[in-house]
């Protein structure tokens, strides 16, 4: 056998059975380790067949806009999914390094047929991700998503791009001015004569996507800026920094003796708030203030706000007492996302940090998030640590992760029958003193364990005993 051949052999046996069974599209879009799942054969088949359906579902031949974070496989996986796009003549406009929402806001606001973006999100710098929106600039609809699968899968084994793309190749470019379109539409959205001029705040970047957009513009603004982790940075993207490692800021705020900060995530579509006691401002916390602000305007439709079963209790019924209605729903902001259109709700988000604002974009923003709080404490006169004080106390809340490799033990987790009686047994020994959320997680190998009740030692005991309960029948 000639050496071509025994490589094209090996080949082919590599790429026998390679996609897991379970599905590929999570909540947010395709994640795994890089090189594992999403490597360069897989993204190129995937950007073929993506290329495809959309513009089968725009009906015509469009651009496609690609963004990325800072992950040091960023760049294979968007130069081979690119290629995939061009295979089947669509033309590529790629942004290079950017967050998230500006691929969501590029794309709404152009011509373009949909958007893709490179990143894991708040993931470890080894994991990768691939996210969809459509021309719209929302994350793609599921029935597209899954149709996308089914042909990669069908054709998975025996793709021969030469044989499929009749020589119609698309062109690809580079944009990356087309991020400044979007960071004129931050500073659009606020309010007319905002100024920051007086307030010192701390940014965490994450080493991430967020590094040259988010400081120019609150500089912009009139603030004074504190820039944390302020470099792209693919070995370190996310690590002990960031939306999900809040330490380094709230100390960095204290010895600046700054107003508030705000940490993002790797691709910035969430943040996270501190006072300058060092206080987290989450999710639930912002909702709060900015549906207040839009219901003394008249802008909060039926005084509703979207949240999802990770809002705290404290948040519910703090907003209930105001004549305000929460309705949750499965954890994801497409999930919230699709509430919001069903409802004609203005406003929702997760405690996580992402929060969308309809007045403003379809898409969770950190960054505009982060704009608006800041305004937000601008125009009230107060510091924000002030205004904490005057909303609501959260009950004792606590999430623990429990790492499961085995993807159809995640996916099967509930006919787990150790691990249902364990639930079972908590929900009756707290009664309406607490609340308990078990979930598998769509964008990380873990069983995420979630209890809150009245006090901090019920949350402890019956975490404790959940966790262990999941690692030893679901962990293994």
């Amino acid at each position: 056998m000639s050496i071509s051949s025994q490589l094209l052999s090996n080949q082919s046996r590599a790429k026998t059975n390679s996609l897991p069974k379970t599905p590929l599209f999570g909540t947010d879009g395709i994640r795994s380790k890089a090189g594992e799942l999403l490597n360069a054969n897989f993204a190129l088949q995937l950007g073929y067949w993506a290329g495809k359906v959309l513009q089968e579902t725009a009906q015509d031949v469009g651009a496609i806009v690609i963004g990325q974070d800072s992950r040091n496989s960023s760049d294979m996986l968007g130069m081979a999914i690119a290629a995939g796009l061009t295979a089947t003549g669509l033309e590529v406009w790629h942004l290079g390094l950017c967050p998230t929402p500006c691929v969501a806001s590029v794309t709404s606001s152009s011509d373009a047929i949909g958007g893709i973006m490179i990143s894991a999100s708040h993931n470890p710098p080894e994991d990768n991700g691939i996210k969809f929106f459509g021309s719209d600039g929302i994350k793609l609809a599921d029935h597209l998503t899954q149709e996308i699968e089914s042909r990669l899968r069908a054709n998975y084994d025996h793709f021969a791009i030469d044989k499929l793309s009749n020589n119609h190749w698309g062109k690809h470019y580079h944009r990356p001015y087309l991020i400044n379109d979007y960071s004129e539409l931050l500073k659009q959205s606020l309010p007319d004569k905002t100024n920051f001029q007086g307030l010192r705040i701390v940014l965490d970047l994450a080493w991430g996507a967020s590094v040259a957009v988010a400081p120019a513009v609150f500089q912009a603004l009139g603030a004074e800026v504190i820039a944390l982790h302020n470099q792209a940075d693919g070995d370190r993207i996310n690590v002990n920094c960031g939306s999900t490692h809040l330490e380094v800021l709230q100390q960095a705020i204290k010895e600046h003796k700054a107003d508030l900060g705000f940490a993002f995530d790797g691709d910035a579509d969430r943040v996270m708030g501190i006072d300058c006691q060092g206080r987290v401002v989450d999710g639930d916390y912002i909702l709060y203030f900015w549906g207040n602000k839009l219901k003394k305007q008249g802008k909060l439709p039926d005084n509703l706000i979207i949240a999802t079963v990770m809002a705290n209790l404290g948040f519910e019924r703090a907003w209930q007492k105001r004549g305000g209605k929460l309705t949750r729903t499965p954890v994801g902001d497409r999930h919230v996302q699709a509430e919001m259109f069903r409802t004609g709700a203005m406003l929702g988000g997760e405690q996580s940090g992402h929060i969308l604002c309809h007045y403003h974009g379809v898409s969770g923003d950190g960054i505009q998030t982060a704009l608006h709080l800041a305004s937000l404490v601008e125009q009230s006169g107060v510091s924000l640590t002030e205004l904490v004080n005057g909303s609501f106390q959260t009950y004792p809340q606590l999430l623990k992760n429990v790492r499961v490799e085995d993807r159809e033990k995640r996916s099967k987790w509930q006919q787990c029958e150790p691990v249902q009686k364990a639930i079972a047994q908590a929900e009756t020994a707290m009664g309406n003193d607490g609340r308990i959320l078990v979930r598998a997680s769509g964008t990380e190998p873990v069983i995420r364990v979630m209890v809150e009740a009245v006090s901090q030692e019920l949350v402890n005991l019956w975490t404790n005993k959940l966790v262990n309960v999941v690692e030893q029948n679901l962990a293994v």
